[in-house]
C-alpha cells in the first residue's frame, strides 16, 4: 500500500516549496527585518520613549516635493496634522509587529508600502538617481505582499487554516 504524504518548509505554501528552503528561508529573515526596521522607527516616535510628542510639521511644511501641496494642506489643516501626528508612529508600530508575526501581512505590507509612496515622493531628492532607501523600502514591501511571506512561519498559517476563513476565501487576500 502507497500513501501520498505532502510536506512543507517551514509551513510555505507550493509556490515557495518549488524554490527551495533557501528561498523560504531568505523571504523569512526579509519578513523579519523589514518588520523590525517599521517597528523600530514607529516605537522611537511614542512620546513616552522620545521624550516628547511625535511632530510632522516641520517635514510636512518644507518638503520640496511632487506632493508637496498635499503636506502643506495636511500641515496647514489643525486636526489633519493631529491625526497624522498620531497615526505615523502607530501605523508605523502596527505594520512592522503585523510582518514580524505574520499576521494580516499583506495588508500590513500594504500600508507599508502606502507610506513608502508617502516618504519616497517627500523625500524627493533625486539628484543621485531615482533609486534611494525609500524606494527599495516600497519595493521590500511589495515582495512581501505579493510572495505572501506570512504563510512561512507567520500566524497568517494558522489563520488560513480556520473554519472562518475557509467559509469566507477572500479573506485570504488580507492574509499572507
Amino acid at each position: 500500500m502507497t500513501t501520498t504524504q505532502t510536506t512543507t518548509v517551514f509551513g510555505a505554501g507550493d509556490y515557495l516549496q518549488r524554490a527551495g528552503s533557501g528561498a523560504t528561508s531568505l523571504l523569512v529573515a526579509v519578513r523579519l527585518i523589514v518588520g523590525y526596521w517599521f517597528l523600530h522607527a514607529g516605537w522611537t516616535k511614542f512620546a513616552f520613549v522620545a521624550g516628547e510628542p511625535f511632530d510632522a510639521t516641520g517635514y510636512l511644511a518644507n518638503a520640496e516635493s511632487p506632493i508637496a501641496w498635499l503636506f502643506e494642506i495636511v500641515a496647514g489643516t489643525p486636526w489633519l496634522l493631529e491625526f497624522t501626528n498620531f497615526m505615523i508612529p502607530l501605523g508605523e508600530f502596527l505594520i512592522g509587529l503585523g510582518i514580524i508575526l505574520g499576521a494580516l501581512t499583506r495588508l500590513a505590507a500594504f500600508f507599508g508600502g502606502f507610506l513608502m509612496v508617502l516618504f519616497y515622493l517627500g523625500n524627493a531628492d533625486w539628484a543621485h538617481g531615482y533609486v534611494n532607501g525609500d524606494l527599495m523600502g516600497l519595493l521590500l514591501f511589495a515582495i512581501i505582499g505579493v510572495l505572501a511571506t506570512g504563510r512561512v512561519l507567520g500566524v497568517d498559517a494558522a489563520i488560513e487554516d480556520t473554519d472562518f476563513v475557509q467559509q469566507r476565501p477572500w479573506l485570504r487576500y488580507l492574509l499572507g
